[in-house]
């Protein structure tokens, strides 16, 4: 049975495998390139890189309508339990969370986070293992050179990788990331969303690794 990936804007993924299915940085309200509404997202799993709005997005609300259990930093869950919702795993660089499907861990991320000004910890990039296959989301860091140990400790088989500039990484920096992790598969994402984004990515051209960029909606199999 494979593993879909489904790109549903910005850097939100949704990940399925048989019965398990995991959100990652869910900004679907206010996603201007956004396909799917909040309550068209069936997970038990929501996975978390940092607290800024357009990644914490609609977590409560999908949370709350699936049950779901939410991954995130320390900070992060704490504020979800203000909110009421309390079915957290909280963690930090470094740390595995095992799970039913496999086991989410956290990774050094440069970049920063709140939420409507208030600090959430620090950003991170996640590495999700389900069905034999390994899924590495660099959240919105800068480059690193640590992000080589990285790709050698979890041999991910695709990364997600930001490449939107200003905020993040853009295609140049994003092609020497890519390479230095070096999953044989990456996918582009944070760019274009708002004008402040870069919509050209075409320097994002790592070697002899594939590039699939997905349209918003679009789905792969790994």
């Amino acid at each position: 049975m494979s593993v879909s990936l489904t790109f549903l804007g910005h850097s939100a993924f949704l990940i399925e495998h048989g019965p398990h299915a995991v959100v990652i940085d869910p900004f679907l309200t206010g996603n201007p390139v956004a396909r799917h509404e909040p309550q068209q997202i069936k997970a038990g799993h929501v996975v978390l890189t940092h607290g800024h709005e357009d990644h914490f997005g609609d977590t409560l609300e999908i949370a709350r309508a699936n049950e779901a259990t939410i991954y995130a930093a320390y900070e992060i869950c704490n504020f979800c339990g203000e909110q009421g919702y309390e079915k957290c795993e909280p963690g930090n660089p470094g740390g595995r969370i095992n799970t039913d499907f496999g086991f989410v861990a956290f990774t050094q991320a440069f970049h920063s986070s709140s939420y409507e000004g208030r600090y959430l910890g620090m950003p991170c990039g996640v590495i999700v293992r389900i069905g034999e296959k390994t899924i590495y989301h660099l959240g919105d860091t800068g480059l690193f050179g640590d992000l080589k140990l990285i790709g050698q400790l979890y041999r991910p088989d695709v990364s997600l990788v930001p490449v939107g500039d200003r905020f993040t990484m853009g295609p140049e920096h994003g092609t020497l990331a890519a390479e230095m992790i070096g999953a044989p598969v990456t996918v582009p994402m944070h760019y274009g969303t708002f004008p402040i984004l870069t919509s050209d990515i075409s320097a994002f051209r790592p070697t002899d690794i594939e590039v699939k960029p997905l349209q918003p909606g679009q789905r792969m199999e790994l």
